[in-house]
């Protein structure tokens, strides 16, 4: 049994450890004829790859992405598509003083529960820099939605960074790359600075909020009862490293709202149905109404401090453990392109459903 794949018919297999040779990717169902190159992906790895401020992992990877399979003279052939980012900057000794025992809140202990045995080295397939292939296979879905639904946009950014959240008053899209923290509050990025800066030098970390949304996805999306859009894409979210949980428009703000006030009105436009608020994120029913489709994730602290934390070891010997090596203060930041991703994925897969069920029929109004 397989469960390194997610999808239905764009579907995705990650593989590689955070310390071994190389990790990657094997994307299947893309259709053919998509212009795809090594260069189209590789702007998004960039967003992710570590090293690229104070605030991230000091580990140098260039996390450059080769191109295996599927693609020839320059289009998708239609065949899984081979994805491999070599690792170069490992430094596995960093780990030599967990290989016997667990960090508190990692998953070094529930792995060892489940194989009995682990790769200590970085958290082998629990670490974070699995989700470089994600972003890779992300990089194929974007160029599928470009070909498919050439509309559609998705942009990430951080809404809260521990107790630190944004002012949607001053939301300004064009700051979110010019930042360290995809941060759309061009006030709060210096206030997040100081207090990160704060956490990195005390030897802690802290979580953060990521908010992810669609423009120009088209209705239709998604299908009752067991394959819903939103459903998917929370799945999606939610398996991403560290992630405790996921929201859907208002989300649990919903449960907060009388029915006059989360009913999302609708009004007919000189181009369709027009809604005039969005609590719902763009789905009803589990399927697309048109409308931006928005989703947040929350992302723990890092588990791996410089602060003693209690554990204990195989052996169940109780021990004070200091956590060693290269590690995010916030590993929130470097989840915006990850998210971005997912949803690329979700959304290409389902347009493919979509396309496979309906032919890309929709009901008329009007």
């Amino acid at each position: 049994m397989s469960l390194n794949t997610f999808g239905h018919l764009f579907r995705v297999t990650t593989w590689g450890e955070s310390h071994g040779p190389a990790i990657g990717c094997t994307v299947d169902g893309c259709p053919p004829g998509v212009r795809l190159s090594e260069a189209d992906l590789q702007p998004w790895l960039d967003q992710r790859k570590p090293g690229t401020s104070k605030f991230t992992t000091q580990r140098k990877e260039a996390d450059a992405v080769r191109i295996l399979s599927g693609v020839f003279e320059g289009v998708t052939t239609g065949t899984p598509i081979q994805l491999m980012i070599e690792n170069t900057d490992q430094r596995s000794k960093d780990y030599s003083t967990i290989a016997q025992a667990f960090r508190p809140g990692h998953a070094d202990i529930t792995y060892h529960q489940k194989y009995g045995v682990r790769d200590y080295r970085g958290g082998g397939r629990s670490s974070a820099r699995e989700t470089a292939s994600r972003v890779a296979a992300g990089g194929v879905a974007r160029a599928v939605l470009a070909s498919l639904s050439p509309g559609l946009t998705i942009s990430g950014y951080m809404v809260r960074m521990g107790v630190m959240g944004i002012d949607r008053g001053r939301f300004d899209a064009a700051v979110i790359s010019g930042n360290p923290f995809f941060c759309p509050d061009p006030v709060a990025v210096p206030e997040w600075a100081d207090y990160l800066d704060g956490l990195r030098l005390d030897h802690n970390s802290v979580g953060a909020v990521i908010e992810v949304m669609a423009s120009g996805v088209p209705a239709g999306l998604g299908a009752p009862l067991y394959g819903k859009l939103d459903s998917d894409l929370a799945s999606a979210m939610m398996s991403i490293n560290a992630v405790k949980g996921v929201e859907i428009g208002d989300g649990f703000d919903a449960a907060t709202l009388t029915g006059v006030e989360n009913a999302d009105q609708i009004r007919m436009g000189a181009n369709g149905p027009e809604f005039l608020s969005n609590h719902a994120g763009g789905i009803l029913g589990g399927i697309s109404s048109g409308q931006p489709v928005v989703v947040r994730f929350a992302v723990k602290p890092t588990s791996s401090i410089l602060t003693p934390r209690a554990t204990i070891d195989a052996t169940g010997a109780e021990i004070d453990l200091v956590t060693k090596g290269r590690h995010d203060p916030c590993v929130g930041i470097r989840a915006v392109p990850v998210g971005e991703a997912m949803m690329a994925c979700v959304l290409a897969d389902h347009l493919l459903l979509d396309r496979g069920q309906t032919g890309g029929v929709r009901g008329r109004i009007g």
